[in-house]
């Protein structure tokens, strides 16, 4: 053998060792596979694939255990596959995407503009086409069950084999089965639909209802369900649960008939991140965590009188604004590392689930200030960030 053959072949096999460090890690496997309980996940939604994606860098810093794509994890809007197959490559070959999935599991739903066009639902042509482009590039097992029913919903199971306490993941499709909105007759560009009472129509379809009942029957210690349109907040004229009142009506009671404990919603899509509560008569609190985007910005957050300390994270250069608590601690150090002044750390949404016999720690969110017009900030006598905001017209 040569040199010139001895030195290719080394170039070859680093090559190789190079790619396969950067290989995605296999998502965990749905129900009714079990995997050891986890304690650190983070979660987001809306990126775009023409874009930087820097948060995800942060995102790695935060050591999860798993990552949720909660929806319009690209931007495809077409009704060419080939197309929205190119841009799903488009994403797959960013640096920073390739960097989380060889780092951390993920798992994923969709949102209207991964699913092929802008707030389409069971109307959608291409629905089944758009499937299997998605089921491929997240993985998803040959097997799956995803993959033999029409759909995307699953779930997901992970259990401390000591304690036996369980964590239950459901990811919703909102999309494959939901009925046409109801289109507002007077909206302009904002603030579409209008709730729309009518009976027959649908967000979920029969058969998703039929099966989450089933799974929140299922024993559980903290449910987390992911919908990729907000459940919680106040009825805004955006996409989400408030536009199918009996739909959310439903659920509250499918929580509540079930005895379904500790459930917890994500949510995505409105390019802003909130806490919000729904207090619905004969359930517990039901808190909805919406993060959004990865790599998208709104200028106006929508008011909420269902958000928690009326306090709303508007995406800022993928960034949010910081909240008044400023001592969230790093995982690999007793404190935050000390920012520069007037830009404050970057921190992913991240939960934390606390172990047998203590109190969860509380949910963080990735924060920072600059360029938020909307508003006003002053500080207090103790140098803690306070905000006011005035309510948009709708």
């Amino acid at each position: 053998m040569t040199r010139l053959q001895i030195t290719s072949l080394v170039a070859l096999c680093a090559l190789s060792v190079s790619l396969s460090a950067q290989d995605p890690l296999p998502p965990p496997r749905p129900v009714p596979a079990d995997h050891p309980l986890i304690s650190r996940i983070a979660f987001g939604s809306c990126s775009t694939q023409n874009d930087p994606l820097p948060i995800l860098k942060t995102v790695l810093e935060w050591e999860p255990e798993l990552f949720i794509y909660l929806g319009d994890n690209i931007y495809g809007d077409t009704r060419d596959m080939q197309l929205l197959q190119q841009k799903y490559d488009r994403m797959a070959a960013k640096k920073e995407f390739i960097s989380l999935r060889a780092a951390v599991p993920t798992i994923a739903t969709w949102d209207d503009h991964d699913y092929g066009e802008n707030d389409a639902g069971r109307e959608f042509p291409f629905k089944a086409e758009s499937k299997e482009i998605f089921l491929k590039f997240w993985n998803e097992p040959a097997d799956s069950v995803r993959r033999s029913r029409e759909g995307i919903y699953t779930s997901y199971r992970f259990t401390d084999p000591t304690t036996r306490k369980v964590l239950q993941i459901i990811l919703l499709d909102t999309r494959t089965f939901r009925d046409p909105p109801l289109r507002n007759p007077f909206s302009s560009w904002k603030n579409d639909y209008l709730p729309d009472t009518n009976p027959e129509k649908t967000l979920l379809g029969e058969t998703q209802w039929t099966w989450l009942e089933q799974q929140l029957r299922e024993p559980a210690d903290l449910r987390i369900i992911g919908s990729s349109i907000q459940l919680a907040h106040e009825y805004n004229g955006w996409e989400s649960w408030t536009n199918f009142p009996l739909e959310l009506m439903k659920m509250v009671r499918l929580i509540s008939t079930t005895r379904a404990n500790g459930v917890v919603f994500i949510s995505g899509d409105v390019h802003w991140g909130e806490l919000s509560v729904l207090k619905a008569p004969g359930c517990y609190p039901l808190y909805d965590l919406t993060a959004s985007g990865l790599n998208r910005d709104w200028e106006n957050v929508e008011p909420n009188r269902r958000r928690l300390q009326r306090l709303p994270f508007r995406n800022a250069g993928n960034r949010m604004v910081r909240t008044p608590d400023h001592s969230v601690p790093h995982p690999r150090h007793d404190r935050p590392s000390p920012s520069p002044p007037n830009r404050p750390a970057v921190r992913p949404v991240l939960l934390k689930i606390a172990p047998t016999g203590k109190r969860p720690r509380r949910i963080s969110q990735r924060l920072s200030a600059r360029d938020f017009r909307s508003v006003r900030f002053q500080e207090n006598r103790n140098s803690s960030t306070t905000v006011s905001s005035g309510r948009p017209s709708l």
